[in-house]
């Protein structure tokens, strides 16, 4: 397992649409575990696999709650419902910030690192996450379904 670089903000990956991964072998488990590694290393709650340089459509979750990351292959949100205004981040736009409109509920279907099929019911924080993970898949960019205006940057803590 291994920490990978994180693609920032003008990369041009991060504007492209990520592949289905065909089978679930030991070298996408080997990703999906780099990506929360790198995840971790950088206080992420979620990372996909176009963040780290590469076209597959693999994302992780963590939202540090005890139950452990989500590993999700070729994840797809079947349903949505509700909405919340939630603040936002990314790991590709450090210390940058802004508010979304983002369904308070989801359920999404995905396969597992054992390329298991998998549904899951997702409310507030993990129903963000998932939304947020699965539209960098697409090329999507928060930056891009952001309220206007609300786009903040946010000094870096220099103290830890």
């Amino acid at each position: 397992m291994a920490v990978r670089i994180v693609r920032e903000e003008g990369d041009e990956i991060l504007r492209k649409k990520s592949k289905e991964v065909d089978e679930v072998n030991d070298k996408i488990r080997e990703l999906l575990d780099d990506m929360v590694d790198t995840m971790h290393k950088y206080n992420g709650v979620g990372l996909s696999a176009v963040q780290v340089g590469i076209l597959k459509r693999l994302v992780v979750i963590d939202l540090y709650d005890n139950k452990g990351p989500i590993k999700l292959v070729n994840p797809v949100i079947i349903k949505t419902k509700g909405e919340q205004e939630v603040e936002e981040g990314c790991l590709s736009f450090p210390n940058q910030y802004a508010k979304m409109i983002r369904p308070t509920e989801v359920v999404a279907e995905a396969l597992d690192e054992n390329g298991k099929k998998i549904k899951i019911k997702a409310k507030g924080l993990l129903a963000q996450a998932i939304c947020h993970e699965l539209e960098h898949l697409d090329g999507i960019l928060f930056i891009d379904n952001m309220i206007p205006n609300t786009l903040q940057y946010v000094e870096p803590d220099k103290s830890e």
